[in-house]
């Protein structure tokens, strides 16, 4: 059988469920604020995570297309100390012996053999070693080169050289549609 409670029994325990009631509200509002600041800090560290993703890859694209410039630079460098591929008098490769990392070098822009002042001129070409785009130009001047590209001629005659090599990280024709294309550059003087 149930006992009669007094009425300060009952007041009692109403009192207590009031209280019961604010320490619930209290643990649920407490709850909501734990759980927003961890939300918060893994929102914060996926940000991080992912631009650092996109840091990494910038940098192994700026690398591809460094390597580009410098192998293609190189191969100018090489053709043209080696064989004088570049000079006025060399003639066009018929058997395609002239090539830069197994692509035959074709270059435009040579200079009319009879032509007696030929300087300067400026012969071009483009390659793609390993895939990646560079656009090479040779730049051949009689006299001394300004910072700027201008050729000055000089008496007796002394041949300079420029070669600027234009790396970048994706394939030649990519290169204007491609919204994360890289360029990287390298330029000889000699």
């Amino acid at each position: 059988m149930r006992k009669k409670r007094t009425q300060d029994e009952v007041q009692k325990i109403a009192t207590e469920r009031k209280l019961s009631r604010r320490q619930a509200g209290f643990t649920l509002l407490l709850a909501a604020l734990a759980a927003s600041i961890a939300l918060t800090l893994g929102s914060s560290i996926f940000s991080i995570a992912t631009k650092e993703v996109q840091l990494s890859s910038i940098g192994r694209d700026s690398q591809f297309a460094f390597y580009a410039a410098d192998s293609a630079a190189e191969c100018a460098l090489y053709w043209d100390i080696r064989y004088s591929y570049f000079s006025t008098s060399t003639p066009p490769d018929p058997q395609n012996q002239y090539t830069c990392n197994g692509i035959a070098l074709n270059a435009a822009g040579r200079p009319a053999a009879n032509n007696p002042t030929p300087y300067p001129y400026t012969m071009t070409f483009q390659i793609e070693p390993n895939g990646y785009c560079a656009n090479v130009s040779v730049l051949k001047c009689d006299g001394p080169i300004s910072s700027n590209g201008t050729c000055t001629h000089a008496s007796p005659p002394s041949i300079r050289t420029v070669v600027r090599a234009d790396g970048f990280n994706t394939t030649c024709n990519k290169i204007s549609t491609s919204r994360d294309a890289l360029q990287r550059s390298v330029e000889l003087n000699f």
